[in-house]
């Protein structure tokens, strides 16, 4: 699976080898938005203009935009992995949260 990303939307891409064209969704979102392109410069284009489409409907009609993803995430580890990772995290001179975004971001390869 292929990720593009736009205006903070993130949307993930498939190739549909039966109509030969690159199939695209937003990710992480409850709408559902899609687009397609034969090429990927059309989809790059297809994609921009479904999120800007997405956004100004959001914004006529009033409703809400859905963002991707607030930021604030909750886990649950054990504590032995909790102490760990502090650890890490003291040695590296950061806080917790600061040590786990970037690990989280190497291991996304964001």
């Amino acid at each position: 699976m292929n990720m593009m990303k736009y205006r903070g939307y993130i949307a993930r891409v498939e190739y549909d080898d039966e109509d030969r064209i690159f199939v695209g969704h937003l990710a992480g979102i409850k709408d559902i938005v899609g687009f397609h392109g034969s090429s990927v410069d059309e989809l790059e284009t297809a994609f921009h203009e479904a999120v800007n489409d997405y956004i100004a409907i959001s914004e006529k009609t009033g409703r809400p935009l859905q963002r991707p993803y607030s930021g604030n995430l909750m886990l649950r580890v054990s504590p032995e992995v909790h102490a760990a990772a502090a650890t890490a995290a003291e040695a590296k001179g950061k806080s917790l949260n600061q040590w786990a975004s970037e690990v989280l971001g190497d291991a996304a390869q964001i």
